[in-house]
């Protein structure tokens, strides 16, 4: 018999069996493929007389056996690169001191009433009565004007309307 005929007759063998290592059948289909590439590449060291079957089911599990090899270094190299990631992650200065300069940027968009009475209830920690008080105004205008600030100062500081930074023409 041929090489390539008796490779052929043990096709239904090696499925059945990369079907039992995978227990998935599209994996044993690509166990197989791998495993009759690696064999016809390698047909002229097979020797005449010998055992196909055994030849055959040693490459295919040698192949599945590089495969778990391969997964579990890579699980392991994934989990220690994240492990290293999270216990050396520092996270960047800039991104504090950008938000405040953009926060003081979006502040000075605001009209006058509504910057000072998000200055004093936001910044200062004062309440509604002692804002009102310092203003002159009732304590429902500050309210009033509170509510309507933070929604402007949400709506630049998320890009919306023009941008905090002009450029220099």
């Amino acid at each position: 018999m041929d090489k390539r005929t008796a490779l052929t007759a043990e096709l239904p063998h090696l499925r059945r069996y990369a079907r039992a290592l995978k227990r998935d059948a599209e994996a044993a289909d690509d166990l197989v493929q791998d495993c009759v590439q690696r064999a016809l590449s390698r047909l002229h060291l097979f020797k005449a007389g010998t055992n196909m079957r055994a030849w055959l089911f040693t490459i295919l599990h040698n192949i599945h056996v590089q495969d778990i090899r391969r997964q579990v270094r890579a699980v392991d190299t994934a989990s220690y690169e994240n492990g290293y990631e999270n216990r050396h992650r520092a996270e960047p200065e800039q991104i504090g001191q950008l938000t405040a300069r953009d926060l003081a940027r979006a502040l000075d968009r605001l009209n006058e009433e509504q910057r000072a009475v998000i200055l004093l209830v936001g910044l200062e920690d004062m309440s509604y009565n002692q804002a009102a008080e310092i203003l002159g105004v009732p304590v429902g205008t500050v309210m009033s004007r509170l509510a309507r600030g933070r929604e402007r100062l949400r709506r630049i500081m998320e890009g919306e309307g023009e941008p905090l930074l002009r450029s220099v023409t």
